[in-house]
């Protein structure tokens, strides 16, 4: 799909376009700071985007102020102490330096890591991720199983990544979904919304108004996890397209 660029300002808003070989427009706005992004039509000059973009400047100034003033977790140092989130619950970090297997429990209110004595915050962060890959693999697969039959499309692959600026991705040509590593850090609900939002899109390229039919008959409910997702504490780190 070739692409081409072009920057725009709208209302004191820098706003990035992206002109596709797409049917409609569509407009997003980007953590940490609410970088808004509007991918276009090639058939849609710029004047067009400006007044789509003014038409939704209220919904993007709400979105905006929203990341703006979401909990953003400190830079991580992984020493004992630190807060870290496992499935939307604060945790505790507690450090246990000690000969042996490097490895992550949970205890209680706890969050314990071991590693042997000298081990440095990259290497602790590693083991962490390690750790947060694992209890997505554990739940990923039961999701997807439970609504392949509701939505009536198979996911033959799926991975776990770091992502920027998504919390998944697919491609609908092959069923391929990918997952933001940091979703084990937020409620089980938001999990499954991006199961369930990833899964349509493989019946609907776009966030249009069919899109939203099939969310509001597969999962009712899925403004307000949604919502919670995004409203949840964001990762202390600069967020880029790739």
């Amino acid at each position: 799909m070739s692409t081409a660029s072009a920057c725009l300002t709208v209302r004191g808003i820098d706003i990035d376009v992206i002109y596709k070989d797409i049917k409609n427009l569509h407009i997003g706005v980007y953590p940490p700071l609410g970088r808004v992004r509007v991918a276009a039509p090639r058939r849609l000059d710029d004047e067009h985007v400006r007044l789509a973009v003014i038409q939704r400047l209220s919904w993007i100034k709400r979105q905006r102020e929203q990341l703006r003033n979401a909990e953003r977790q400190s830079e991580r140092e992984m020493e004992t102490g630190e807060s870290h989130y496992v499935w939307g619950t604060r945790r505790r970090l507690k450090v246990n330096q000690r000969p042996g297997r490097a490895h992550v429990e949970l205890d209680g209110e706890r969050l314990l890591l071991y590693v042997p004595s000298g081990t440095s915050c990259e290497d602790r962060l590693t083991i962490l991720q390690r750790w947060q890959r694992e209890q997505l693999r554990r739940r990923i697969p039961a999701l997807i199983a439970e609504w392949e039959p509701v939505i009536g499309r198979a996911v033959p692959k799926w991975t776990i990544r770091r992502m920027k600026t998504k919390w998944g991705s697919c491609n609908r040509e092959t069923g391929h979904i990918w997952f933001n590593l940091e979703l084990t850090k937020k409620h089980p609900d938001c999990l499954e919304y991006i199961v369930v939002h990833e899964m349509v899109h493989l019946l609907e390229r776009h966030h249009g108004e069919r899109f939203i039919r099939l969310m509001d008959k597969f999962l009712p409910d899925w403004r307000s996890r949604r919502e919670r997702l995004n409203n949840a504490p964001l990762a202390d780190e600069e967020w880029a397209v790739h």
